[in-house]
């Protein structure tokens, strides 16, 4: 197996490409982080099927929070995982194509989008109004809220737009919100991964970054 195999790869953010659940960090700000966080690790576990009543209910814990919170959560406790860039830069080398899918929110994903040269990305808008969040999310011309399903979906879109067949395409995630789209990749990734991932998925890294990844492929790139 070679990079070369593959043209498109779609990264979960939370978790996956940085170290924390946004949301739940968030929370902080309203001291509401256990109580949040408790419904995320359900979520993520495959525990609550229905994601997207899942946010919401998350969301509405958030009301109120002022906008500043965001940028501190961003400057103070967002990093980039590790060996998430060298993956980053082989695949870029390799001419794969990258996409970020995310059932967080674009304050975040813009800001890693643009910190890691992706290609593409969807992501939740959250709304604000008088520089307090209101607890719901923007409708966008897709919907509302990037759950498994809407993952998938943005997945094969852009495969077709580029004109790639699935086996052509690579997913990791870490949350049971991730197994649609790994599911009709052509190599599935789970990455520091909640139980139920880590058993569908074709590779599991549960030790060390991301960069692990790359000793699965044996192309004249890695040497």
């Amino acid at each position: 197996m070679q990079l070369t195999d593959f043209k498109l790869a779609a990264f979960d953010m939370d978790s996956t490409l940085i170290n924390i659940e946004c949301i739940d960090e968030i929370a902080d700000a309203a001291g509401r982080k256990a109580e949040v966080a408790a419904i995320t690790e359900a979520a993520m576990r495959g525990e609550l099927t229905n994601f997207k009543d899942s946010l919401r209910r998350r969301l509405e814990l958030l009301k109120g929070v002022p906008a500043s919170a965001l940028e501190d959560v961003y400057a103070k406790r967002l990093h980039i995982n590790p060996g998430v860039e060298k993956t980053i830069t082989a695949f870029k080398a390799a001419g794969i194509k990258l996409l970020l899918v995310s059932g967080g929110f674009t304050f975040f994903s813009d800001r890693v989008v643009k910190r890691l040269g992706f290609d593409y990305a969807r992501a939740n808008v959250l709304e604000i109004e008088d520089g307090l969040l209101t607890g719901r999310v923007i409708q966008q011309t897709w919907g509302d809220i990037v759950d498994g399903e809407e993952k998938k979906k943005m997945l094969l879109e852009t495969a077709k737009q580029l004109g790639l067949q699935p086996h052509q395409l690579i997913a990791v995630g870490d949350g049971a919100n991730d197994l649609p789209m790994m599911s009709v990749a052509g190599l599935s990734v789970a990455y520091h991964a909640k139980p139920k991932v880590r058993q569908q998925a074709m590779i599991q890294i549960n030790e060390g970054g991301m960069d692990e990844l790359l000793r699965h492929f044996s192309s004249t790139l890695m040497s």
